[in-house]
């Protein structure tokens, strides 16, 4: 079973960037379908970016296209999420999310391993 660390997180200004990452340990990570959800206070946890196994397939939430970018390392078992031109509507906890499933996925329903998560801030 695979357990997700993430890394990375903070407050930054608007327009800033950030990059966040994420570690696995105790599975194969390159059979694993991996994704960044979020969620801001009084909202709904979502998807905002995955990516496949192997092939680097990705999905972004169309709030985020353009100005997110997921990647992963399955020598370094590593997932990253480089997030530029931060809003402030950008602000919530970001979390590493893996699943079993053929990805990229896109729906939050499909994830069954997180990681704790990091909170990131933008301020205006």
């Amino acid at each position: 079973q695979v357990q997700l660390k993430e890394s990375g997180g903070g407050l930054v200004q608007a327009g800033g960037t950030l990059r966040l990452s994420c570690t696995a340990s105790g599975g194969t990570f390159s059979n694993y379908a991996m994704g960044w959800s979020r969620q801001a206070p009084g909202k709904e946890r979502t998807i905002v970016a995955a990516i496949s196994q192997t092939d680097g397939s990705t999905f972004y939430a169309p709030s985020v296209r353009d100005r997110f970018t997921i990647s992963r390392d399955n020598a370094k078992n590593t997932m990253f999420l480089q997030m530029n031109s931060l809003k402030p509507e950008d602000t919530a906890v970001y979390s590493c999310v893996a699943t079993n499933l053929f990805g990229p996925r896109a729906k939050i329903y499909e994830y069954g391993y997180w990681g704790q998560g990091a909170q990131v801030t933008v301020s205006s």
